[in-house]
């Protein structure tokens, strides 16, 4: 297994330096699912605050361009793309977000942020019916580009 990279070699975290690596495509996708009952799920399209799916989607796109302000140790990116996606699925709500840039480093937590950030909108917007609602699973799913290579959650 290859040594953590936001660490020197005293133990104390820092920014990776990637001054040295080429500005490549990179691409990341991320996905999370919110729990939540029948009885939420039929009340979405009378949210009073609007609809629940469609400022998830653009909270996660904002979220995204916010994600070095968040996750001390992010390095700032030229965001190129972001997509959010949310909708309705037997027992809850199925959320997809997507990141690109040319870069000199990927865009993993970009594509996590947004997918996370959008979940907790959902959750924020629904909460009046149930606060039980659960956010479940956030993971990558796959990101190509990069001195590592592409990855793609094996599928179960």
């Amino acid at each position: 297994m290859s040594k953590l990279s936001h660490f020197d070699e005293a133990g104390a975290a820092r920014m990776v330096d990637v001054s040295g690596k080429p500005a490549t495509r990179r691409e990341a996708e991320a996905s999370v699912t919110v729990a939540m009952s029948d009885e939420v799920l039929g009340a979405l399209p009378q949210n009073p605050k609007g609809n629940p799916l469609e400022v998830a989607r653009i909270a996660g796109i904002q979220a995204a361009k916010r994600t070095a302000e968040l996750i001390p140790m992010c390095h700032p990116l030229p965001l190129s793309f972001v997509d959010v996606r949310a909708e309705v699925v037997a027992g809850g709500i199925a959320i997809r977000a997507t990141a690109a840039t040319t870069a000199a480093t990927g865009v993993e937590m970009e594509a996590m942020t947004a997918a996370a950030v959008a979940a907790l909108t959902v959750y924020d917007m629904c909460k009046a019916l149930d606060k039980g609602m659960v956010i479940r699973e956030l993971k990558l799913e796959r990101k190509t580009g990069g001195k590592s290579g592409d990855y793609a959650r094996p599928r179960k």
